[in-house]
């Protein structure tokens, strides 16, 4: 026997079946339960050890079942938690060398799908830069593209997996299927995962009539539908939750549950256009405003070069406008042609300059306000855009459209829903 095959480990009072796992100790048998728990037993302790399943015949099994007359997913794999799990030998994580390994989470997946997997690079999602974006927008723009192809599942790590989801709404502008992205918050060797649910329902999602770029993951602590949300309106608010991402300052496109897709809103339909993607890039910044700042902090990044700026303020978008006074400085970065657009910290509601009457100044000095826009995705589309054109008042003109659902303009309460 081998690692992978599937065995029944008698021992002297009991018996436990499950997979045979690598172990660092010569002196221990490794399994992987049916319930998902790993355990270890002493070989000394074991009396027979009878082999279930060959891993060479499950592996053929699952290409038999791929001929199946099913549609195709595209699924890439880009690293995260979804893509590892336990390395017995180091006692940490280490990403997936076996990808079935995802699919045998979810086996309801196979009588649904046939997935074609792609792993252009294993990254953690702080590690992401312009340049892996640009290949994911490449790599989507084919299969997109490709009429073999009902619907493509990015898995992602966590962190920062809003970026992505807001960079890619951009990059590839109106979809003709879905383009999910998923997660997990727990390594796929954990009996408390939630990966199983969130690949079934992004499965689900990619055999929709929803053409929109979604992230796709669950909608509360239990294992009882996900929610589909749109890649620009969501964002991570706990760091460790099964259900971390909520829609901001909008409900969910969907409810999808293992049996149905509930929709909740209006959407972008399947269709039979041609993706483009636009894979430019310049990079804007982003900075978290916090009372006593010295306005100064905005040199530093005009001598590095930036063209934008993004600035996280209070509320409904106020800045100190006393002693240090950030509208001088302000005034004086714009008339040498840097944008600068604000956000605001709350993360729901929107900002408004024509409240109190320093947000009255600041507009006047020059800064964009972009309503209820989260921080992310302005720095997203900013960095776009500025790649994008390169005429200053049509960027700030843009920054105010509604290219990608970025704006919700009847914003009302709905987070309390969630």
């Amino acid at each position: 026997m081998k690692p992978g095959d599937y065995v029944k480990v008698i021992l002297d009072n009991k018996e436990e079946k499950g997979t045979i796992l690598d172990s660092h100790d010569s002196s221990i048998r490794l399994l992987k339960l049916d319930s998902g728990y790993n355990i270890g037993i002493k070989k000394d302790k074991i009396r027979e050890i009878k082999v279930l399943k060959k891993v060479e015949d499950e592996k053929q099994e699952k290409q038999e079942k791929k001929r199946k007359n099913l549609p195709t997913i595209s699924l890439i794999i880009t690293g995260g938690t979804i893509s590892a799990k336990l390395d017995p030998k180091t006692g940490g994580v280490s990403w997936l060398t076996n990808e079935q390994d995802l699919f045998d989470l979810a086996p309801e997946i196979e009588n649904l799908a046939n997935i074609e997997i792609e792993k252009p690079f294993m990254i953690a999602s702080e590690s992401m830069t312009s340049k892996h974006w640009k290949e994911l927008a490449k790599i989507c723009e084919k299969k997109l593209n490709d009429p073999n192809i009902k619907g493509v599942i990015i898995s992602h790590g966590t962190d920062f997996l809003h970026y992505t989801s807001s960079i890619l709404s951009f990059m590839l502008g109106k979809l003709n299927k879905p383009l999910i992205l998923t997660y997990s918050q727990r390594s796929i060797d954990r009996a408390s995962t939630d990966a199983s649910l969130n690949l079934l329902c992004s499965v689900k999602a990619c055999l929709s009539d929803i053409a929109e770029v979604l992230l796709v993951g669950h909608a509360n602590l239990d294992d009882e539908y996900c929610f589909a949300m749109s890649g620009t309106k969501v964002r991570k608010i706990h760091s460790s939750r099964r259900d971390a991402f909520k829609p901001i300052n909008t409900e969910p496109i969907a409810k999808i549950h293992k049996d149905k897709i509930e929709i909740l809103k209006k959407y972008n339909k399947r269709n039979k256009n041609k993706v483009k993607a636009n894979i430019k890039f310049e990079e804007a910044c982003l900075i978290k405003f916090y009372p006593g700042q010295n306005p100064d902090i905005l040199d530093y990044y005009a001598e590095k070069g930036f063209k934008g700026i993004i600035i996280e303020a209070g509320g409904l978008g106020h800045l100190n406008t006393e002693n240090p006074s950030w509208i001088p400085k302000i005034k004086e970065l714009t008339k040498k042609g840097i944008i600068i657009c604000i956000t605001s910290q709350t993360i729901f509601g929107r900002v408004d300059p024509f409240v109190y009457s320093p947000a009255r100044e600041l507009k006047q000095a020059g800064c964009i306000y972009l309503e209820d826009m989260l921080s992310e995705t302005a720095l997203m589309k900013l960095s776009f855009l500025l790649a994008k054109e390169k005429n200053k008042e049509k960027i700030k003109q843009l920054m105010l459209e509604n290219l990608s659902g970025e704006f919700n303009p009847e914003l009302g309460n709905e987070f309390l829903s969630f």
